[in-house]
């Protein structure tokens, strides 16, 4: 992106009215004469500090820019603390185009976010509906689910130490029934800050592993991540208890485990990201039962390991493949991979923005700990899956979502097997 798109990208966004605002006699850049177009809101951003030039004393508004110094520019914009609503919105957008870089920026980033009140508030309010069928009536199936959500997601900065506090708090209400759903849970509440040259996790933390084929749930434990922009390493441990996902049938006892993970991520470029990794589930107390096949047994000391691999390619800016492969070592149930061709991809920050999917998922009902797709019905289910995302208005994502495929076990067992799900579900972000 060359200097002079820049400017007239960012100059609404990062100037307060250009006209009224008093500038220094001083030209500040040798090349940037007086009467240049440019002049006035280069003038601008150098006073504000949002810019610099060269040692030179010249601003070279022809060069090239990386990303990484349009990100800087970006973080000195965030600092700033009197835009208008229009010009921070504007300035949302351009820290989600470089959210990356931004990311990389690490402390300092974080510090150019903190207001005089040291807690930052987000959240989301979500109205979702999914309709289930399956001919063998398999667990945990709902035929017909609505469902508000109110989330919130605080996070308070603890001194000037780059660590923070974090929670998630949900609040659901069932339409159908006109209740309320059970009393506000604290689904995350951990710490996360730098030590020692890795990011650190501790509390109750969200854990994400295999593009969420294998984990997308919290653990009480640890999470450490380390490494470069190429290849980094994110180690997991502590304690697992969920009650919402299905290992089969679950006769009176929740899933509960001790939790190990390490991760390996490999970014070379842009296009490419290749992951791998391995999960162990240590003293599983659960039952699984499906006809003859007793897949774990209650009481006694069951680990579960699972390893996985996968990745993701972008042949340009709007199509990509991406797929994962896992295999645990039950007995039986003990493989899931998916695959899905994506285009383009719904920003929010972005109005009129959207993006869509196909693929396939087939997910062995003992392969995964807690898979994060919306499209299948469950872990124990195999089929395709497409999905269509976009955003009406700022901030608003609207989901579309369809599976049409088969429960595992009732085809093994050469039984009604045919399943289909439709997800829909509107997002209000704030």
């Amino acid at each position: 992106m060359s200097k002079k798109t820049l400017v007239s990208a960012i100059t609404a966004a990062l100037v307060v009215g250009a006209a009224s605002t008093t500038f220094a006699a001083a030209n500040p850049f040798s090349d940037v004469p007086a009467d240049s177009w440019a002049y006035d809101a280069v003038t601008t951003l150098a006073a504000d500090g949002v810019i610099d030039g060269f040692p030179d004393g010249t601003y070279k508004g022809q060069q090239t820019m990386t990303r990484y110094e349009m990100a800087q520019i970006v973080a000195r914009a965030m600092a700033k603390t009197d835009l208008e609503k229009a010009d921070k919105a504007l300035v949302d957008k351009l820290a989600a185009e470089f959210a990356e870089e931004l990311d990389n920026l690490g402390v300092r980033v974080a510090d150019l976010e903190k207001k005089s009140d040291n807690v930052k508030w987000g959240g989301e309010l979500r109205y979702t509906y999914t309709n289930v069928k399956d001919d063998f009536e398999g667990p945990n199936v709902d035929n017909d689910g609505n469902e508000l959500l109110f989330r919130l997601d605080p996070k308070a900065y603890i001194g000037n130490s780059g660590w923070t506090a974090n929670a998630r708090i949900d609040y659901t209400v069932d339409i159908d029934t006109d209740s309320n759903g059970n009393d506000a849970t604290v689904d995350r509440i951990y710490v996360e800050g730098p030590l020692f040259g890795a990011t650190v996790q501790a509390g109750k933390l969200p854990v994400f592993t295999a593009q969420g084929l294998v984990m997308d749930d919290p653990i009480s434990g640890a999470q450490v991540a380390f490494g470069s922009d190429v290849f980094n390493t994110t180690i997991a441990a502590g304690r697992y208890n969920e009650t919402h996902e299905s290992f089969g049938v679950k006769n009176g006892k929740d899933i509960t485990a001790e939790y190990y993970g390490v991760q390996f991520d490999y970014t070379p470029n842009d296009n490419l990201e290749l992951n791998a990794g391995y999960t162990a589930l240590n003293n599983v107390d659960v039952i699984a039962n499906y006809g003859a096949n007793i897949l774990l047994a209650d009481g006694a000391d069951n680990d579960l390991g699972i390893w996985y691999v996968g990745g993701k390619y972008a042949f340009d800016k709007n199509v990509a493949l991406a797929g994962q492969y896992a295999k645990s070592d039950a007995d039986d149930y003990d493989t899931a991979w998916t695959a899905e061709l994506q285009y383009k991809g719904a920003d929010i920050a972005d109005a009129g923005s959207w993006g869509m999917y196909a693929g396939y998922r087939s997910i062995d009902v003992l392969s995964v700990v807690h898979q994060t797709y919306d499209d299948i019905i469950d872990a124990g289910y195999k089929g395709a899956v497409v999905g269509v995302q976009y955003v009406p208005a700022e901030n608003i994502l609207a989901t579309v979502e369809y599976f049409d495929g088969k429960n595992i076990v009732a085809d093994d067992l050469n039984m009604d097997s045919d399943a289909s799900k439709f997800f829909g579900r509107v997002d209000f972000f704030f």
